[in-house]
């Protein structure tokens, strides 16, 4: 029997709609920016391994190690407090040329030195062009990326920071084979950082300017070039564009390709009032969010397990130089791979729910970690089974760390500062940031000896518990909202915390949460 050609269908009305590629060009565009942060994950691997051979080539107490280690975050709030001024002036593009070539010196200059004070200067000049690269490079990235995948490529900076963490532990496994690593090893591990910011420098004269940036610069054509080919469609491109004229002040209807921008708009005048003296209730909760994740991040302790990882394996019981630079590597290994997990669920998980996880995951290995080193502590000979569980905790800790905390705290705090806000902001979390990991990297030593390694990290559980409940309560969700949208979602913690609880949980109206009601009477 025939079939009714009315009732005929052709196959293609039953194909699945296409699923939307990321837009390859935004793509290159994060690639090429992030990898600005190979510079400061280079850093801090290759620390790891080179501080052995210096503390022996220049026989230095484990006091000035532990200060050769962590001042360069210290000296890199120099760098990110001067990129939210420089990226204003000249641009985001050219402000990377700028972390490239001061770290080039850096390098070289660590690379000869000839004595601690020396090698004291190398690391200053070093520490300030990472502190350019770590500001900069995830607010590229945002301002860049459409809402679709900014999650997937704003987490970019920290998959190049953990690859430069990677490329630092195989360097110091490399270069300690070499004859006389004592006094050459550590030269060309640290010397040859100068090689990646070469190439950075290079790249970076290839990539477009930021379209924000070219906004707030009154160059309205240049900005909609850049959109187009950043954006998933023609349409999207003139609605972030819009978006990004109505932050910036300028009229809808001006559509002229260059237009006038008052000197305060464009360079960041008043800027700090609105952000520290005067800021609406949303601007405050912004900032709360923005500095409470840059710290939580580096206060429970990453810091401490990468750049001194040889020191942790050593109180586990593992001795051997060879051994101890390998399973550096091997953290590194698994460091990268869950990063490069991370970037793939940012967009499809969310920030919250993948961020809650991974500090869970977090407290966990933490406490386990220091109910080993306890156990090892208070015996005289060697425990396998808590030599295997503490360096399965580690590893455990790292691939918790990266698959949410690590990569979702650049994500987030790149994308929920307002536009005119957002380079200043930036810089104040990546301080707040540096200051942290400084402080942790500089006294881990001497905190493990005042009350045990296991002891430290108990304290870095607890730390990691208070961040989580913190995000819980505080951290509204952002995935597949736009940067000029992201002011809307912040200025009530009750209501904003509770509403993402009961998205999380699955409750409803009687599910015990009780919306606290806007004290203007509307919604913010």
């Amino acid at each position: 029997m025939a079939a009714d050609p009315k009732t005929q269908m052709a196959l293609p009305d039953f194909d699945a709609p296409k699923k939307r590629t990321r837009n390859k060009f935004a793509l290159a565009c994060a690639f090429l920016a992030s990898m600005s942060s190979v510079l400061l994950g280079y850093d801090i691997g290759v620390m790891s391994g080179a501080a052995i051979f210096i503390k022996d080539d220049f026989q230095l107490s484990d006091i000035k190690i532990e200060i050769l280690v962590g001042i360069l975050n210290l000296y890199s709030l120099i760098g990110s407090a001067a990129a939210g001024r420089t990226s204003d002036w000249i641009g985001r593009r050219y402000t990377m040329v700028v972390a490239a070539v001061i770290f080039f010196a850096g390098a070289l200059l660590m690379g000869f030195a000839t004595n601690y004070s020396f090698l004291m200067f190398g690391r200053f000049v070093a520490g300030v062009g990472v502190g350019y690269a770590l500001m900069i490079a995830p607010v590229y990235t945002a301002e860049v990326s459409p809402a679709s995948s900014r999650g997937f490529l704003t987490s970019f900076p920290e998959v190049f920071i953990n690859a430069g963490i990677l490329l630092g532990y195989v360097s110091n496994y490399g270069f300690s084979k070499i004859p006389n690593p004592t006094k050459m090893g550590w030269r060309f591990m640290l010397g040859i950082g100068a090689i990646p910011s070469v190439f950075l420098a290079v790249v970076v004269l290839f990539m477009p300017e930021s379209p924000r940036w070219l906004v707030l610069q009154g160059r309205l054509g240049d900005a909609k070039k850049v959109l187009d080919k950043t954006s998933d469609s023609k349409e999207e491109a003139l609605m972030r564009l819009a978006d990004i004229k109505q932050a910036a002040g300028i009229p809808l209807e001006c559509n002229d390709d260059v237009v006038v921008i008052t000197k305060k708009a464009t360079h960041g005048e008043g800027v700090w009032r609105e952000l520290l003296l005067h800021p609406t209730p949303a601007v405050r909760h912004i900032l709360i969010c923005g500095i409470g994740i840059h710290f939580f991040q580096q206060a429970s302790g990453i810091d401490a397990v990468v750049l001194y990882s040889p020191r942790i394996f050593e109180k586990a019981g593992i001795t051997s130089s060879n051994e101890k630079l390998l399973a550096t590597v091997a953290v590194g290994v698994v460091k990268t791979l869950f990063i490069l997990v991370a970037t793939f669920l940012l967009d499809r998980i969310g920030r919250r729910p993948l961020l809650l996880t991974s500090v869970a995951g977090m407290i966990l290995s933490l406490t386990m970690l220091g109910m080993a080193l306890t156990v090892i502590d208070h015996t005289d000979r060697k425990l396998m089974w808590a030599v295997v569980l503490c360096i399965s905790m580690v590893l455990m800790f790292v691939a918790s760390f990266s698959i949410g905390m690590g990569p979702i705290t650049w994500v987030y705090s790149s994308e929920i500062f307002p536009l005119k806000l957002r380079a200043q902001g930036t810089s104040m979390g990546v301080a707040v940031n540096r200051v942290t990991s400084g402080i942790l990297s500089m006294t881990f030593l001497s905190l493990y000896k005042a009350i045990t390694i296991g002891g430290a990290f108990f304290l870095f559980a607890a730390v990691a518990s208070v961040a989580w409940i913190f995000f819980y309560t505080t951290l509204p969700e952002t995935q597949g909202k736009t940067l000029e949208e992201m002011e809307g979602l912040f200025g009530n913690f009750r209501r904003k915390s509770a509403a993402a609880g009961k998205k999380e949980t699955g409750g409803g109206a009687d599910g015990g949460v009780q919306l606290a009601a806007p004290a203007n009477g509307r919604s913010s």
